[in-house]
């Protein structure tokens, strides 16, 4: 079985959201794309509050979306050129099935 698309999962300090969500606009206009809120726990200590520093927990927005296999050399390129150096964390995942319920 070959993957036809990946499920991408971006997760950006909170103060990025409104650029992220619209530079995901102008990229992904068949599908769309969820975004919320989450904690993200690591180790490393640069950049955390001394709130965040205590608490363990980082606010992150999380955004994901299926992008066709063919598109996602061209969302990558997007997302680095746009927002490079900003500490913006990402995954990629082949997608085995999704649909309707």
């Amino acid at each position: 079985m070959s993957c036809t698309e990946y499920l991408v999962t971006i997760n950006i300090p909170p103060g990025l959201e409104e650029m992220m969500v619209d530079n995901l606009l102008m990229f992904e206009e068949d599908h769309g794309f969820s975004s919320f809120p989450v904690n993200a726990h690591h180790h490393i200590n640069k950049g955390l509050s001394l709130a965040e520093q205590v608490t363990g927990r980082q606010k992150r927005i999380r955004f994901q979306m299926y992008v066709p296999v063919e598109e996602l050399p061209r969302l990558l390129e997007q997302l680095r050129r746009d927002f490079s150096g900003s500490g913006i964390q990402y995954w990629v995942l082949p997608v085995i099935e999704n649909g309707v319920i």
